[in-house]
């Protein structure tokens, strides 16, 4: 595991395209489907990675908690799958199953698409406002495996919230930690 912090992409840039598989439903999902969505939330993570293990039910909370919201909410997974086979899609089902999320669970096969966001750790966030311009990225929260803070989802709720209300996105904005993202070999991005 190689602690690995967020790229912490320039805000204001524009959510990059993407048509990938639902996991689940074998649907394509794109970044179409979500305009008109006062919000979208982007949210790069896998099965295996002991840092999504330990906010994985916080982040099916936010699913939970913002679904009659106007805001679309996907999670991507990117991970190399010959050698981390926990991330292939059945077992993303599983978890996705298991959390019973209530958005598409992504598969990044190509990996093309977590370089075009910059996802560098598992879990990364982005948010992004209604014109697709992002607002926010970093970390859910402050909480870590073994700093015995509770998973709450403070920093990135307070993204949502001021962006469904119309209100400045505070720009004071912290990292995601994670585990970086399994890239495969020769597929490493330059960021």
């Amino acid at each position: 595991m190689s602690l690995t912090p967020s790229t912490m992409l320039a805000l204001g840039t524009l959510a990059p395209n993407f048509e990938l598989p639902d996991v689940c439903s074998g649907e394509i999902v794109s970044l179409d489907d979500f305009r008109g969505r006062k919000a979208l939330l982007i949210m790069f993570i896998c099965r295996h990675c002991p840092y999504v293990q330990h906010v994985k039910e916080g982040i099916a909370k936010i699913g939970h908690d913002y679904k009659e919201k106007d805001i679309g909410i996907i999670a991507v997974s990117a991970n190399d799958i010959n050698s981390y086979p926990e991330d292939s899609p059945e077992s993303l089902k599983e978890m996705a199953q298991e959390l019973n999320f209530s958005f598409p669970y992504l598969y990044d096969r190509s990996q093309e698409i977590a370089k075009a966001y910059t996802a560098a750790c598992t879990p990364d966030f982005f948010l992004f406002d209604k014109n697709r311009k992002l607002v926010y990225r970093g970390q859910l929260d402050g909480s870590r495996p073994g700093n015995n803070l509770p998973v709450t989802g403070k920093d990135l709720r307070e993204a949502i919230d001021a962006v469904l209300n119309d209100k400045p996105v505070n720009q004071n904005q912290k990292p995601s930690i994670g585990c970086n993202i399994k890239w495969k070999p020769g597929n490493e991005p330059s960021y």
